[in-house]
């Protein structure tokens, strides 16, 4: 297939491997617990598969440290990462 001329090659992402993976989301557990502390929520581009996984063990690292639920919301483009409201904690209470 060619590319017609002066346009830009399509972006290959290199998927992350296992280390990359495990800094990657040590390193922004901190981002994360601290934007939920200060403004309730987070939100980051988490356009493939892989970042949404990455992203929702994040939110999963950011509930332990911060001791409340949360949950993530993702469209395909974006993901918001949110403490589960007080409806939504009775209902996970049974």
């Amino acid at each position: 297939m060619s590319q017609a001329p002066g346009a830009q090659p399509a972006l290959k992402r290199t998927p992350l491997d296992s280390d990359e993976r495990a800094r990657a989301a040590a390193n922004f557990v901190p981002l994360v617990t601290e934007r939920l502390t200060a403004d309730g929520s987070f939100r980051v581009s988490a356009d493939t598969p892989e970042l949404i996984d990455l992203f929702q063990d994040v939110a999963r690292r950011a509930g332990e440290v911060l001791g409340r639920p949360v949950t993530s919301y993702a469209n395909g483009r974006y993901m918001i990462i949110t403490f589960v409201s007080d409806q939504g904690r009775a209902q996970l209470q049974g």
